[in-house]
């Protein structure tokens, strides 16, 4: 990436701008710009990144298709070779619709430590991609809040019995699916920016936070640090991905589709977070399966998760 190319990713993009402002908190957002600003990895953030065992990834198939996918690993499977560039020594693997992973893309990850309620959003160029090695050039590296992560314990599980081999596709969620989602505490969202990349954004409430009615799914915005980075580039982009769990099982759910984003009046029937803000999923494509390596062991939901209205 040149240094042009580089000082015009910096900053907020038009659609994290619109969303802010109509929000209303451009100047909450102002304050933290320089977030955004190019990453170094030095010191603190190399060290978090070096204990960290789980992380999902957004990205393009082979096709093109956005989807965000998880990846599991011992302390020091994220490794930091220079202040630029973060390291992943993982597999995606057979079934997972990011298997074979495209380099060359723009690339969004968010790696969480469950049980100490830590977060670190990365993005960058996917440099190299094959065998065991996600190599990324990093243009934005910088922790989130702690809010909504359910503290859990996830214990490492052989691959090879995951069930990988047991995975379904297709476009119409099956009451199995239904049910994992309207179950669920936890799930990853992943946009994409026509200029500036992919993101991958962990969401988080009490199980029910997801509903599925007869027009798809839907979900409250709560509040949060006010830059938008997900619901910035679904102003530009309604390209959306969804990764759900069953965290004691291993079974995943992707989805993929496009995601509206829903202003109304604020504390309106499920607008949990009383932000006016609802989003408002469409599947196009899923891939059903146990392609998560890990099982929970202890688990303690976050405990200011906002009340269900509905």
């Amino acid at each position: 990436m040149t240094g042009t190319q580089q000082l015009a990713d910096v900053g907020f993009h038009a659609g994290e701008l619109a969303v802010q402002h109509q929000a209303g908190v451009e100047q909450d957002a102002a304050r933290l710009s320089r977030m955004l600003e190019p990453a170094a990895l030095t010191g603190g953030i190399a060290g978090i990144l070096s204990d960290r065992t789980f992380l999902v990834i957004s990205g393009r198939d082979a096709a093109g298709r956005l989807w965000t996918s998880p990846l599991v690993g011992k302390p020091g499977f994220l490794e930091v070779p220079s202040e630029t560039t973060v390291a992943v020594h993982a597999v995606i693997p057979a079934g997972d619709p990011l298997h074979g992973l495209p380099a060359g893309q723009k690339a969004g990850m968010t790696t969480v430590e469950f049980a100490t309620r830590r977060r670190v959003r990365i993005n960058g160029t996917l440099a190299v991609s094959g065998g065991d090695l996600l190599l990324i050039e990093v243009e934005q590296a910088y922790g989130n809040c702690p809010k909504y992560i359910q503290q859990r314990l996830l214990a490492p599980e052989d691959r090879d019995r995951t069930g990988r081999d047991h995975v379904r596709e297709g476009s119409t969620l099956e009451p199995e699916d239904l049910e994992l989602i309207r179950a669920a505490d936890t799930f990853f969202l992943g946009t994409a920016n026509p200029e500036r990349g992919a993101d991958a954004s962990h969401r988080g409430g009490p199980p029910g936070v997801v509903r599925a009615d007869r027009y798809g799914l839907w979900w409250p915005d709560y509040p949060g640090n006010n830059l938008f980075n997900s619901f910035g580039n679904l102003a530009v982009n309604p390209e959306a991905a969804l990764l759900f769990f069953d965290f004691s099982t291993g079974r995943t759910l992707h989805l993929s589709g496009t995601t509206q984003i829903d202003w109304g009046e604020p504390g309106r029937p499920g607008d949990d977070g009383h932000t006016g803000r609802i989003a408002r999923f469409t599947l196009q494509r899923l891939v059903a399966g146990h392609l998560l390596p890990a099982r929970e062991t202890a688990h303690t939901p976050y405990p200011r998760n906002p009340a269900l209205t509905d």
